[in-house]
């Protein structure tokens, strides 16, 4: 058995001097280590997701539900003082009846949230009231351009939908631009949500709002205070630490909503519990604020038609949640087939397809959310060679601006390079992020719509072959499939092309309504009807929600089905921005020290000292370099070093990134680890429960 001595470091082995790049981000950049976070730790419910799934595919999507309680449980809590929920409805209310705006602002996932706010809950509401009889007595009280009245933002623009643009989410600068470049002013309201509580390009948002207030005295802090919200999901005494977090936390001028849910189903994958519940409380104010706005200019039965019950209050819209947990929770047996059956198309490197109408937002954001969350291909462009991303969305349109005005409810909107170039090269100090930066804001622009195409036309037809171990997906809301049965309608021509190609089709039903479903539904080979109680949902949103738990779940069994998925940590994560560099380092250090610690890697290899973060993050950046530079597509560097470390340690000598390489293609990860390491699969240390 070879002997370790403790002195050695591990970079001695990989031959690797730390990059000024790393020694920066290790010194300097200690408030993107963001490991200590509650959002960043393992939940003990699904610890052992990636053996259990591979086992039994139901028993894993069962793990990954069963996180989805922690939500209802913070609504328990949250229900129990609304004070802080109906100052937000309040302020909602007064925009509305006074004609400002509402604002929210959002960075990754709840920049989707944002986008989901205007263009799936408030657009498409004031579409039907003014397809209704309703708007000629409201259009009294009511601007005409009502739809206009509410923006959703995320950092980077509609451009950011498809993919995150490198440096943005990192500068508060970029905060301050967009709502300056939006016309967000002084009397506006501006909901600013970060998942983790601490997204500098949110914060830069919400402190710039806070700036328009002028001094800080007695009547503008109260003033700010009224129309300022700071919504996130950690404990604030996790937060305080981080100077950019203790500014807003600690300012009087900002309401402050806390969601704290707990660590997520996959570690730091706030796509999940923590935006699913920012969603559903932000949604519910909304829909509540509404419903006073409307309730002063219509009769109770009016109000019906609008699709409001009269008296139904903020604690019982939010106190619908649990149901609409439940409803979901239902579907495993139908979704387990749907998630082998996606699973085993990506298994033979065939392609996936969504097709969605008023689902579209909720259905894109779950397919372009698993690019960054599991190292995948993102959407490709029309000018593509050859198709590489996994999965496409489709929507019934004739071409790309018709589905981009299907999917957002306006035109696309970019950023403007001549607007934000000079306060880039002027106010960006730091050489890194200034590069970045401005590569990301020459994809950015208005330009960018073209270069996607969500349109089920001809020519995306002819661009994309389908194959037979393809599948298709069809999500429908409501009635919206009843159409399907008039021939050459959306929904019926892609089910029938797809059958027609010899492929799967898998059809999705959210139906709130009774009765709803089409008498003559589609064919398809698996069916998953989620079954809604009869609340009232004037808005969508709990169809919305509901639909995005079953994706989320879906798709993260898929990718833990594939391998990408380690315990419950994301070992595919892409580290293309400095919160995410903190999280893979965290990764590739807590495996590797786990593995060194055990007993089955003693016994057989000695004793060595824990890595460091520094020497991790050594490791890390070396692999980002080799990655790029060899363009190694999908490698993933965290599961590219975890390997190259324990291969290095345990022999006691270099290995090449070759090497590693060549071990992670051969083996997997997964399977690499078990190996060196047998208690993976075993159930948490009771120490290791997450604290609330």
């Amino acid at each position: 058995m070879p002997e370790q001595n403790s002195k050695d470091s591990i970079l001695d082995y990989l031959r690797i001097k730390p990059s000024p790049q790393s020694i920066d981000y290790v010194e300097n950049k200690k408030q993107f280590h963001l490991y200590t976070l509650l959002t960043e730790q393992r939940h003990p419910k699904t610890w052992t997701l990636s053996s259990v799934i591979r086992e039994n595919t139901s028993e894993g999507l069962k793990m990954l539900r069963a996180v989805d309680e922690d939500i209802s449980e913070m609504i328990d809590r949250f229900s129990e003082d609304l004070t802080l929920a109906e100052k937000a409805v309040n302020a909602i209310y007064r925009a509305i009846k006074g004609k400002r705006k509402i604002y929210f602002y959002g960075c990754g996932s709840t920049g989707r949230l944002a986008k989901m706010m205007e263009s799936t809950l408030w657009r498409p509401f004031w579409r039907k009231v003014k397809n209704s009889g309703l708007w000629e007595k409201l259009s009294e009280h009511l601007p005409d351009d009502i739809e206009d009245q509410l923006i959703g933002e995320m950092t980077g623009a509609d451009r950011a939908l498809i993919s995150s643009l490198e440096g943005f989410e990192d500068l508060q600068l970029i905060g301050r631009l967009q709502l300056t470049d939006r016309g967000i002013e002084k009397g506006d309201v501006v909901f600013c949500v970060t998942e983790g509580g601490e997204t500098s390009s949110v914060i830069g948002t919400i402190l710039t709002a806070l700036g328009q207030y002028g001094k800080p005295d007695e009547k503008s802090i109260a003033e700010a205070a009224g129309n300022l919200f700071f919504v996130y999901n950690n404990p604030d005494n996790l937060l305080l630490p981080f100077e950019r977090s203790r500014i807003v936390l600690q300012n009087p001028g900002i309401t402050k909503l806390n969601l704290t849910t707990g660590p997520q189903a996959i570690t730091g994958s706030t796509r999940m519990q923590a935006t699913t519940s920012e969603i559903f409380v932000l949604g519910s104010i909304l829909e509540e604020a509404l419903y006073r706005v409307m309730k002063e200019y219509l009769s109770p039965e009016e109000l019906m038609l609008a699709g409001f019950v009269p008296e139904t209050d903020l604690y019982s819209r939010l106190k619908s949640f649990r149901d609409v947990k439940i409803s979901v929770d239902n579907t495993i047996d139908p979704m387990r087939e749907f998630t082998e059956s996606e699973t085993e198309t990506y298994a033979k490197r065939r392609f996936s397809t969504y097709f969605a109408g008023d689902a579209l937002i909720t259905v894109f954001t779950d397919s372009t959310e698993r690019s960054p969350t599991f190292r995948l291909y993102p959407l490709d462009t029309v000018n593509a060679d050859a198709r590489r991303s996994w999965i496409q969305v489709w929507t019934e349109s004739r071409d790309i601006k018709e589905a981009w005005q299907a999917l957002l409810g306006r035109g696309f909107r970019g950023l403007e390079e001549s607007f934000y170039e000079p306060f880039f090269e002027e106010e960006i100090d730091d050489p890194y992020l200034k590069s970045v930066a401005l590569k990301s804001l020459a994809n950015a622009g208005n330009d960018q719509e073209r270069f996607y195409d969500l349109s089920f036309s001809e020519s995306n037809i002819t661009r994309n072959t389908i194959h037979p171990d393809d599948i298709g997906v069809i999500v429908c809301v409501d009635d919206e499939h009843a159409p399907s049965e008039v021939p050459g309608s959306g929904f019926r021509k892609f089910a029938e092309y797809f059958k027609m190609k010899g492929a799967k089709v898998i059809l999705i039903t959210v139906n709130g309504r009774k009765g709803s479903l089409s008498e003559k539904p589609l064919a398809a080979d698996v069916t998953i009807n989620i079954d809604l109680p009869s609340f009232p949902d004037p808005i969508g949103l709990r169809k919305q929600i509901a639909l995005k738990m079953l994706l989320n779940t879906h798709s993260t069994g898929v990718m833990a089905k594939l391998g990408r998925v380690i315990g419950n940590t994301m070992t595919t994560v892409n580290p293309s921005n400095l919160k995410l560099i903190g999280r893979a380092t965290y990764l590739i250090m807590s495996h590797v020290n786990d593995t060194i610690a055990g007993r089955h890697w003693t016994d057989r290899h000695g004793a060595f000292r824990n890595l460091t973060f520094g020497e991790v993050n050594a490791v890390l950046y070396d692999a980002i370099d080799y990655v790029s530079g060899n363009n190694s597509g999908q490698t993933a560097e965290v599961a590219l070093s975890i390997i190259r470390i324990l291969e290095a340690l345990k022999n006691c000598d270099y290995i090449s990134w070759e090497g590693a390489q060549n071990i992670l293609d051969c083996q997997g990860l997964d399977a690499f680890l078990t190996e060196h390491n047998p208690t993976l699969g075993s159930a948490p240390p009771s120490e290791q429960s997450p604290h609330r």
